[in-house]
């Protein structure tokens, strides 16, 4: 039985070298970044290294990247820090209904606070429509957000048209590229967005470590308060290993993009074979979408009880957002896209590797057909 590995938006493994990398920082130089001596030195030195790599791979300078946690802490600081950092202009906000949680809830939360915010609709394939985005700004609109690719459907955003209409009208503009960001290119300068959300361990990096773009010059308020750390924008000791491994993660990535046209190849022989078997549809955008994402509903199959007997048959996969899969059967993403709660809990993602085969992918074609039929025979909601 084959081993596969499909769920690349949940978590990547961490890459021999990124492992190596921060090996160093975990014993000999294990020292504080913010001491002048020798091992603070060697320390500070492993994250500005890391600094310097994480700004050329989205074509920023290295003032630039705040190291965070993780996207879901960059998602929030950036939503809330420059919400609180320009409130006296305004206190309207904008982002879309298909925004991860680490974003959605952090508006959420604002609105408690006083803030309105327009939870813009999208398309049936997943899509924010640039006019929907330009109809909603007031003249106290602040910030938008809007994501560069969705982690659950693959849709990628018109992220630069949305910045171009927000900067006419002096509103800023966040993406969170945490599912793109080592799958695709991404430029800042090319997207002029004014923040950007990172993960390291969506790109074979190592958990624990994130980064926030933050272009030069503008204000934002901190979430964690402490000393000088980040210049002030994000307080506590540094996590050396993670950043010195996020920043090795990164290095590779630019490399492995040259790869996405393999990757495409794989994913469109994923989607061919998959879409043969009776009542299933393929969600999100059909050509604007991930290189490396196949995303599906399955009728009459729940999608965590197909993600389950998957992994019998040694084949990992996922069915929605890692963050809350465990929580709600039906798919947010899904229900805001137009499906009925009854489809929207039906589903399959197939998130592809750097080291996806064809044999892989032929393993699951020759399964899922097998396991989806098990599953139906025993379901209440296959009407086939």
């Amino acid at each position: 039985m084959l081993r596969v590995y499909l769920d690349h938006m949940a978590t990547t493994p961490v890459a021999r070298e990124v492992l190596a990398e921060m090996q160093p920082y975990l014993q000999g130089s294990f020292g504080n970044p913010s001491r002048p001596y020798d091992l603070g030195a060697e320390a500070r030195e492993a994250v500005e290294r890391a600094r310097q790599r994480v700004a050329e791979l989205i074509n920023a300078s290295p003032g630039e990247i705040i190291f965070t946690s993780s996207g879901a802490e960059a998602n929030n600081l950036a939503v809330r820090g420059l919400a609180e950092a320009h409130r006296r202009r305004g206190m309207h906000l904008i982002t879309s209904a298909i925004e991860h949680h680490s974003t959605l809830n952090t508006f959420r939360s604002l609105q408690k606070q006083g803030y309105v915010v327009n939870f813009l609709p999208v398309t049936r394939a997943g899509e924010v429509l640039p006019e929907k985005v330009e109809e909603a700004i007031t003249p106290s609109t602040v910030l938008i957000s809007v994501m560069l690719a969705n982690y659950e459907v693959g849709t990628l955003q018109a992220v630069r048209e949305i910045a171009e209409i927000a900067h006419d009208r002096g509103v800023l503009v966040h993406t969170d590229a945490v599912a793109a960001a080592g799958n695709m290119e991404v430029d800042v300068e090319k997207l002029g967005v004014d923040a950007l959300s990172l993960s390291s361990h969506t790109m074979y990096g190592p958990k624990g470590a994130g980064a926030l773009y933050l272009r030069e010059g503008l204000r934002i308020v901190p979430l964690i308060y402490s000393g000088v750390q980040e210049e002030g924008r994000r307080g506590g000791t540094e996590n050396v290993p993670a950043i010195a491994g996020f920043g090795k993660a990164c290095e590779l990535a630019r490399g492995a993009l040259e790869r996405v046209e393999r990757l495409c190849w794989l994913r469109d022989k994923l989607i061919e074979g998959v879409l043969e078997i009776e009542g299933v549809e393929l969600t999100g955008h059909a050509e604007k979408r991930l290189p490396n994402h196949a995303s599906f509903i399955v009728e009459g199959v729940d999608g965590e009880a197909l993600m389950l007997a998957l992994s019998f048959e040694g084949i990992y996969a996922g069915n929605g957002t890692a963050c809350i899969s465990q929580v709600l059967r039906a798919s947010p993403v899904l229900l805001a896209m137009g499906y009925p709660a009854e489809l929207a809990q039906c589903s399959a993602i197939f998130t592809l590797g750097r080291e996806t085969t064809r044999r892989e992918i032929e393993y699951v074609l020759a399964k899922l057909p097998e396991v989806v039929g098990k599953l139906r025979r025993i379901s209440p909601l296959w009407k086939g």
